[in-house]
């Protein structure tokens, strides 16, 4: 699997699912579920390679505008969600988390931002497949930190310069 076929089987599942996150983790699985063991694998590695790459404080911050606070967990699963929205959505949020202002059409707090399901689509789908737990991936671990600096999030005029956009759309 390339990365292109990773986003469009993102996307096509995303779309199918009417943007509700539990919706398109049933349809992850369903449709990895169509493939052998070792596509499940390498849609995780896909996944949790892209996982990694957003764990940064300054994502971590545009999670807190849009979520009215984000926790360890919460943040997790926004980063599940952010991936889940695509690769446009996905790439633009890494290059600006601020541009997640226009970048999101519509955001409903109490059911965008939590990706929880669409995380474990493809452990749920292997072990489904095989009847065991998937096997490590072979992925460098996740950094025990956030890349870049921490901001104070409780400070809400550093948050409303570090993110104007967000904060006057979703503050």
């Amino acid at each position: 699997m390339d990365e292109t076929e990773f986003w469009e089987i993102v996307d096509s599942t995303r779309e199918a699912a009417g943007g509700d996150p539990e919706d398109h983790a049933e349809l992850l699985v369903e449709r990895l579920l169509r493939s052998d063991p070792d596509f499940v694998l390498d849609f995780a590695r896909h996944f949790e390679s892209r996982y990694n790459r957003a764990y940064r404080w300054d994502l971590w911050g545009a999670a807190w505008v849009l979520l009215d606070g984000a926790s360890d967990d919460a943040f997790d699963y926004f980063r599940c969600w952010l991936i889940g929205q695509g690769r446009e959505t996905f790439e633009g949020a890494l290059h600006d988390p601020d541009s997640l202002a226009e970048l999101l059409d519509d955001f409903d707090e109490e059911v965008d931002g939590d990706g929880e399901e669409i995380g474990f689509t493809a452990d749920e789908a292997y072990e489904q497949l095989t009847g065991v737990v998937a096997p490590d991936l072979g992925l460098a671990p996740a950094p025990p930190e956030p890349e870049g600096t921490p901001l104070d999030f409780e400070d809400d005029g550093v948050m409303a310069r570090t993110y104007p956009r967000l904060t006057a759309r979703f503050g």
